[in-house]
């Protein structure tokens, strides 16, 4: 070696690092706009979201000094004039501000039916004629005599609360601030919950029934032939998913072309209840889903080696062990990927149930969209929203743990 030869040696690996170190930079450089652009457009809005489910400074803005008054209060009795003085003070400011609905909504959440009784509070408050505000407050109305309310107040008081979250699961904080059950009559939530994900197994139950022996026979068939079923397959694909559910709704109508098959061929007098049901909600969801169980299924079968099949049966296996014990493990990544897909996407769905399914099919997205557009109440929509995403992440964990998110594959 020369004497420059061996000065050199010595600089190549750092060389080597800059290099490396510069072509990090450049792909970090072309990464950057789209990683702004996904966290502007999509990260932002959904912690923004998810936030309110546990953030809701109203009352506390609204009401400043009773909810400072009202942190020495024990609870155990009704609050001493100190806290009626507070709220007289309070609501003399909602009134100049016209924010008394804003009140009442709010304190609404809490208690069924109070948002008028807060209103007329708010507007005899300002005939009040000095202390003791207390039995002025009570003969106003009588929910001023009420433990319960004034327990509320301090709770809603809290700018970060569980109030939305706890009512979403159809729980809420008594006047001790234990968790109890709601009224039965206000217990909606857990079954919408309960419903949605029930709806969604049983779509990717049957989609995984019905998109297997169809993805096989795909696998198995010749290319030209399969490449002609594999386009009917991705139709709906290039169809709207409203058009696709408003076909099925002209089809599954009492007078639609099914119940009149049905009636034709003696199979039933009269139109079966076959739109505005869970038939109709299930059917709808399992057409426009089979190909999303069917095609990551389709595409580990083509890759799976026939002369496995042929060394099973030279071994001595039959077809069905064969097929049980060689073929079938080696389709479970495809399996578990289809129905991942499916089975989440199922749990968004919101127009389908809307227009096909019957009042008992809502999911879980039309209560969210009647909270946020009809209700106006984004505490109550946040809420569900983060039950639903959390649910979603414990199950990708659950099929981690399981089956190894390593092992999915799409194609």
């Amino acid at each position: 070696m020369t004497e420059a030869t061996l000065t050199a040696a010595p600089r190549l690996p750092w060389q080597f690092a800059a290099a490396e170190r510069k072509g990090h930079l450049r792909a970090a450089v072309l990464v950057l706009p789209l990683l702004l652009f996904v966290i502007v457009t999509f990260a932002t809005p959904v912690v923004l979201l998810l936030t309110r489910a546990v953030y809701d400074p109203s009352i506390a803005e609204t009401l400043p000094t009773t909810i400072a008054a009202l942190q020495n209060w024990d609870g155990k009795d009704l609050p001493d004039e100190q806290v009626y003085a507070a709220l007289a003070q309070d609501f003399k400011k909602v009134a100049q501000d016209n924010t008394a609905a804003f009140v009442g909504k709010r304190m609404n959440y809490e208690i069924s039916g109070i948002r008028s009784k807060i209103i007329g509070s708010v507007n005899k408050s300002t005939e009040f004629t000095g202390a003791p505000y207390k039995e002025q407050f009570i003969a106003a109305d009588k929910i001023w005599g009420d433990r319960l309310v004034w327990a509320k107040i301090k709770q809603a008081g809290r700018s970060f609360t569980d109030f939305y979250l706890l009512r979403s699961l159809d729980l809420e904080r008594n006047a001790d601030n234990g968790i109890v059950s709601v009224p039965k009559s206000q217990a909606v939530y857990v079954n919408v919950l309960a419903r949605t994900f029930y709806i969604s197994a049983l779509v990717t139950l049957i989609t995984l029934a019905l998109g297997y022996p169809v993805a096989f026979m795909l696998a198995h068939a010749p290319n030209r032939l399969a490449n002609i079923l594999l386009i009917f397959i991705l139709v709906p694909f290039w169809t709207s998913l409203l058009v696709r559910t408003t076909a099925w709704f002209v089809l599954l109508q009492d007078n639609g072309p099914v119940n009149g098959l049905i009636q034709y061929l003696n199979f039933s007098e009269g139109p079966l209840k076959l739109i505005f049901s869970r038939f109709g909600t299930v059917t709808a969801m399992v057409h426009i889903q089979l190909p999303f169980t069917l095609l990551p299924i389709y595409g580990v079968m083509k890759g799976i080696s026939p002369s496995y099949m042929r060394a099973a049966r030279s071994l001595g296996g039959g077809p069905f062990y064969s097929f049980f014990r060689v073929y079938l493990p080696l389709t479970l990544p495809g399996i578990g990927a289809g129905c991942l897909l499916t089975f989440i996407l199922c749990l968004g769905y919101y127009i389908t149930p809307a227009l096909v399914g019957g009042a008992a099919d809502q999911m879980v997205s039309g209560t969210i969209e009647r909270a946020m557009n009809q209700e106006n109440n984004w505490g109550k929509a946040s809420a569900l929203s983060a039950i639903l995403l959390l649910a979603t992440i414990v199950l990708f964990f659950i099929y981690n743990r399981i089956v190894g998110i390593d092992k999915v594959k799409l194609g």
